[in-house]
């Protein structure tokens, strides 16, 4: 892993960006690296754009401010993308990983990337995965584990063991939705296409 990763999670409310962004920096924490996982708050409402951010690092991490030069992009809502503006700040080399049953080309074009040879671009569908797991189209837990692929920060084994540990304390006496968003997670983790 880099020294500091950044991410920026683009969402709507009710996605679960602000839970997906915790929920990443306390795995990542619990894996022995420094993390920082926040919202950006505004007038959040069902269905209305939210943003939220991490960082992870295997050093201490000084700064404290939103992430305005993410190496990583997560979109958990394709209708967010809109002339270049989802992807501002990307660093060179960075990478984004979007929602959608569209392939990586396809988004590659869709996001302006068709210039930037360097930036990754990785798809899966989330939302479907979601519904077959766990019955509802709330794509965090599975835009977790795409992250985790994309950006090597942990082995899957591991990932997964932690998450279900975190899972089992948020949805106590909740098997099935325990199960469920561990499966949606490894399912994601394996279904990711990267360009």
């Amino acid at each position: 892993m880099a020294r500091l990763t950044e991410v920026r999670w683009h969402g709507r409310g009710g996605q679960g960006a602000k839970t997906a962004a915790l929920l990443l920096a306390e795995a990542a924490s619990e894996a022995g690296l420094f993390v920082q996982g926040f919202p950006e708050y505004g007038p959040e409402r069902m269905g209305a754009p939210v943003l939220a951010y991490n960082r992870l690092s295997d050093e201490p991490i000084t700064l404290h401010s939103h992430v305005a030069r993410p190496s990583v992009i997560v979109v958990l809502d394709q209708t967010l993308i809109r002339s270049g503006e989802v992807v501002a700040g990307l660093t060179e080399g960075g990478a984004v990983v979007v929602n959608t049953p569209d392939s990586p080309s396809r988004m590659r074009e869709r996001l302006g990337l068709s210039d930037r040879g360097g930036v990754r671009v990785a798809v899966v569908d989330a939302s479907r995965i979601a519904v077959e797991t766990i019955g509802r189209a709330i794509p965090n837990t599975p835009m977790m584990g795409a992250v985790v692929r994309v950006t090597g920060l942990m082995e899957l084994t591991r990932f997964l063991e932690v998450v279900r540990g975190l899972l089992e304390e948020k949805f106590a006496g909740r098997p099935r939705l325990i199960e469920g968003n561990a499966r949606a997670v490894e399912r994601a983790y394996r279904e990711v296409r990267v360009d």
